[in-house]
């Protein structure tokens, strides 16, 4: 049995979804058994490779950066899941949305700056007007919600998925928790 190709990814959030998933602890040997981690900002990968099997995906759509990244990785990847709140509703990054990008840039980058304001052309990635969920620019296969989601809900739907199966999440999951 060839093992499948795991990949995760980080968008606009605060990697809480990401810490949950390392709180599998012992498990991510279980994982091990049928699937590499290919990408991931916990290993050494800069290029998110072809042909991945299954792209957990954390946080909101925010910036052009984030917009690429996102068309790339649901080009090549099987079946991608939006891993918590953030990636499912844009959450805490879609606070900023009652806000213009420049009322945001303003208050970032020259209202709470003592020393050189000024609004950065180059590294900061361009905000698009709103952070949005992932869905609203990708299919997604599977939602899976909470703030962050248990590190059990992410062993399990991870678990189903590797081995062929639609994970039922409806006992297992509520927005927030």
């Amino acid at each position: 049995m060839s093992k499948k190709r795991l990949a995760t990814v980080w968008l606009d959030g605060c990697s809480g979804c990401h810490m949950s998933f390392l709180d599998i602890d012992e498990r991510l040997l279980v994982l091990a058994e049928s699937a590499d981690l290919v990408y991931s900002p916990l290993v050494d990968a800069k290029i998110f490779p072809e042909d991945v099997d299954l792209t957990l995906v954390e946080g909101a759509v925010s910036s052009d950066e984030d917009l690429h990244k996102i068309k790339m990785v649901r080009q090549r990847t099987k079946t991608l899941v939006s891993l918590g709140d953030c990636a499912v509703t844009a959450n805490v990054p879609g606070m900023r949305n009652p806000f213009s990008t420049k009322s945001v840039y303003d208050r970032a980058y020259i209202e709470n700056v003592t020393l050189d304001p000024g609004i950065p052309g180059q590294v900061v990635p361009r905000l698009l007007p709103q952070a949005r969920p992932i869905h609203e620019f990708v299919p997604v296969d599977v939602f899976v919600p909470g703030c962050p989601p248990s590190a059990d809900t992410i062993f399990y739907v991870v678990g189903e998925l590797l081995a062929g199966r639609q994970p039922d999440l409806s006992p297992r999951t509520r927005f927030g928790a």
